[in-house]
C-alpha cells in the first residue's frame, strides 16, 4: 500500500497529472513495477491514463485523492502508536 500511496502522491504533487518517467524516478521504482502498480491503480479507479499526442500521462482521480487522504490518517494513527507501516 505504501508504494501505491507514493505513486498517487507523486502524481498529485505534479499537479494531478504526471508522465510515467517522472513517477518512475520520484517513486523510485523499476519500469516493470511501475507498470504493474499503475495497472492496478487504473483497474481500481484511482488513476486514469491520458494520451496527448504521442505522450502518455497519468492523472489521479477523485477516488485516488480520497485514498491519499485516508491513507494519511492511517499513517498518523500508526505513528501515534509507534508502529511502522
Amino acid at each position: 500500500m505504501q508504494v501505491l500511496a507514493d505513486i498517487l502522491r507523486v502524481i498529485q504533487r505534479e499537479g494531478g497529472t504526471a508522465k510515467p518517467t517522472h513517477i518512475l524516478y520520484k517513486a523510485n521504482l523499476s519500469h516493470k513495477l511501475l507498470k504493474t502498480h499503475l495497472n492496478l491503480l487504473m483497474e481500481k479507479g484511482f488513476v486514469e491514463q491520458k494520451q496527448y499526442g504521442d505522450k502518455t500521462y497519468y492523472s489521479v482521480t477523485e477516488k485516488g485523492v480520497a485514498f491519499i487522504s485516508e491513507y494519511r490518517k492511517i499513517e498518523r494513527l500508526s505513528s501515534a502508536f509507534g508502529l511502522p507501516i
